[in-house]
């Protein structure tokens, strides 16, 4: 199993841009709204240009705050019951200010969450919540197919969720009969995650009840924009109920003039 291959020419092309900005200082973090002359290494594959140094924002988080933003309704002003699945540390504070007493984080462990919540088991009766936003949590769940059809349950038929797992194959890997750590990072990444998905993760989310959109950082911003803020490869899966809510559309945007 190996990772999907980037085109030489295509990297070298990212490269001449990434060393452009780099020597102008000219990196943009749309979480905290900083500026700064580089992005720090990250990862145990270190990933160049990947962790804000301000916020600690990684290339999925800036993505999907902008989109947040820029493509959902989730900031309009109305209240909504939104789920936040294993809350990270620099999302919650900033959804709660915006969100109020409509926002819930859950986990089964982390002592950040306002509730212990098991998403194969959600304690919450169907068609609970306006939005839910669930990131790199199913690759730690046994029975993702239980847990999807969860988080599918509790969606209001007019609501969305957006529903993030760390994608590296063309088909996902998976055997659950293999639980030493070091095995498991070496198959899957990461010592305590029990698949690695494939592109195939779509057709999963589709059993599930849910229709998907997929939406590329390449289909949103240019590739000088993307080395600016650090979005390189990352995508999201935004999910409704069959029959309800499609992508919210917002106007044009001038991304250029918009991320100064």
């Amino acid at each position: 199993m190996g990772a999907i291959k980037i085109p030489k020419k295509l990297k070298r092309r990212f490269r001449e841009i990434r060393l452009t900005l780099v020597r102008a200082g000219w990196r943009y973090c749309p979480v905290c709204e900083t500026r700064s002359r580089r992005f720090a290494t990250h990862g145990v594959d270190p990933r160049e240009g990947a962790r804000c140094d301000h916020c600690l924002s990684l290339e999925r988080h800036r993505l999907v705050w902008l989109y947040f933003k820029e493509r959902t309704d989730l900031f309009d002003g109305r209240e909504k019951a939104v789920l936040h699945v294993a809350p990270e540390i620099i999302f919650q504070p900033l959804l709660l200010e915006r969100l109020g007493r409509g926002y819930l984080s859950a986990d089964l462990a982390s002592p950040r969450a306002m509730v212990k919540m098991d998403i194969t088991d959600i304690q919450y009766p169907d068609d609970a919540f306006d939005v839910i936003y669930c990131s790199h949590v199913l690759e730690h769940v046994p029975d993702d197919h239980k847990a999807m059809r969860e988080l599918h349950r509790v969606l209001k038929p007019d609501g969305w969720a957006i529903l993030l797992v760390p994608i590296r194959e063309k088909v996902t890997q998976e055997d659950l009969s293999i639980t030493d750590p070091e095995e498991r990072t070496r198959l899957y990444g990461q010592h305590d995650h029990v698949r690695q998905y494939g592109a195939d993760y779509v057709d999963r989310l589709r059993a599930a009840g849910f229709t998907v959109n997929v939406t590329r950082s390449k289909e949103l911003y240019s590739a000088a924009e993307r080395i600016r803020m650090g979005l390189l490869g990352q995508s999201i899966y935004y999910c409704t109920k069959e029959g309800g809510a499609g992508l919210a559309e917002p106007g044009p945007r001038d991304h250029a003039s918009r991320h100064r």
